[in-house]
């Protein structure tokens, strides 16, 4: 969920660590992805992890951290992601600005792809992308690029520029820059 500070405090030591990640999100009354979560891991508790590298699975934000740093990192939980409930109370004041946003579900047909979006956790564009993504229930692709990812370099050798959020849908070939113009774009493609 997006709006969840357990959530958030994953997809920031996804940007931390450079991951590439493939995300189902879960918003309130979302018909897809909920159900799945509680039908492998036994209850609809978020976040939610499974590492198809391993076979690894669990909940619990902090597990799920130390998970990912030990396996993808050098095994240290940076400072602002190991204190605890002042982590957690941090990622939910982070979140304050558009509270609510992307996290009910609004009717949407499921792309028969995922889709690919090259962004980072603290740009507040990003997170307007996020927030469709979300509630349209729309799995994809997340390529983290924060600063100093050497995906920035990619992404502007494949267009010439680097901006972020960057979304490709591979169902309908479209690629394109600009958060307010790919969420309008997601809502005219995949809304109901």
């Amino acid at each position: 969920m997006h709006s969840c500070p357990f959530c958030r405090k994953v997809r920031e030591i996804v940007a931390v660590l450079d991951l590439d990640v493939l995300f189902y999100p879960c918003p309130k009354n979302g018909p897809n992805f909920r159900r799945k979560v509680a039908e492998m891991g036994g209850k609809q508790q978020f976040p939610y992890m499974v590492d198809p590298n391993t076979g690894v699975s669990m909940y619990e934000s902090d597990d799920i951290i130390k998970y990912l740093v030990g396996k993808y990192g050098d095994g240290n939980v940076p400072i602002a992601l190991s204190l605890g409930y002042l982590t957690t109370l941090t990622a939910g004041l982070a979140m304050i600005g558009r509270s609510g946003k992307g996290s009910s579900y609004s009717p949407s047909r499921l792309p028969p792809k995922p889709l690919v979006v090259w962004a980072y956790e603290g740009s507040p564009f990003c997170k307007i992308v996020r927030e469709v993504l979300v509630e349209l229930e729309l799995p994809h692709i997340y390529r983290s690029c924060a600063r100093g990812s050497p995906k920035r370099q990619i992404l502007f050798d494949k267009t010439g520029r680097f901006q972020a959020p960057y979304l490709e849908d591979p169902n309908t070939g479209v690629e394109m820059f600009e958060s307010a113009e790919i969420a309008e774009y997601l809502k005219a493609t995949y809304a109901l």
